[in-house]
């Protein structure tokens, strides 16, 4: 892995969201988000799971003190490569969510670099809805997804639309998007 620093990471992460999120409208939510500047990009640095889920309890704090954040992105550049420890982490962080009663409050919405649907081939497009360029965990407020759903005229829809998007543009212009974020100039 390159040796960028975490305002690379961070500046990766938002290129991704302008060019593939936005840029391919997998998200209609986003763009209000990123142009009301209300993004929390934080590059964890730490090294074992006791401390990125300390990290993760941080944020939700964060988000319960500054409501002017809307969502956060925490991104793990050097962490759960594999999938499936991230699958691990993801599902202790929505225990965490229970526990201390966020559970309605906020929840996890995620993405990873090898991302892949139960029900999807490895080399489906489809993946890269939700193929980022590191793996991260993208705390959202509950409250205001479902008040951009209501807003929506199909938010049922939005899944099957993705789908449908990124096969339609196939698996090497998909990779390719994803991967032109992360080149060594990350300042657009």
């Amino acid at each position: 892995m390159p040796n960028y620093t975490k305002t690379e990471f961070a500046q990766q992460t938002k290129n991704w969201i302008e060019k593939v999120v936005i840029g391919l409208n997998f998200c209609p939510f986003a763009k209000r988000e990123v142009l009301r500047n209300s993004i929390r990009y934080v590059v964890s640095d730490k090294t074992d799971l006791k401390q990125v889920l300390l990290e993760l309890i941080e944020e939700l704090k964060h988000l319960d003190e500054q409501p002017s954040t809307e969502t956060t992105l925490l991104i793990y550049p050097t962490l759960f490569a594999n999938f499936e420890d991230y699958l691990d982490l993801v599902a202790m962080g929505q225990d965490f969510l229970r526990q201390l009663n966020y559970e309605g409050v906020y929840q996890l919405a995620t993405f990873h670099p090898e991302y892949l649907f139960a029900d999807a081939a490895e080399d489906d497009p489809a993946n890269y809805t939700n193929r980022s360029p590191y793996p991260m965990l993208h705390i959202l407020r509950e409250a205001s997804v479902e008040k951009a759903i209501a807003n929506h005229p199909d938010a049922e829809g939005i899944p099957q639309r993705n789908i449908t998007h990124a096969r339609r543009e196939g698996l090497t212009r998909m990779k390719r998007q994803r991967d032109d974020c992360m080149k060594a100039d990350t300042n657009r």
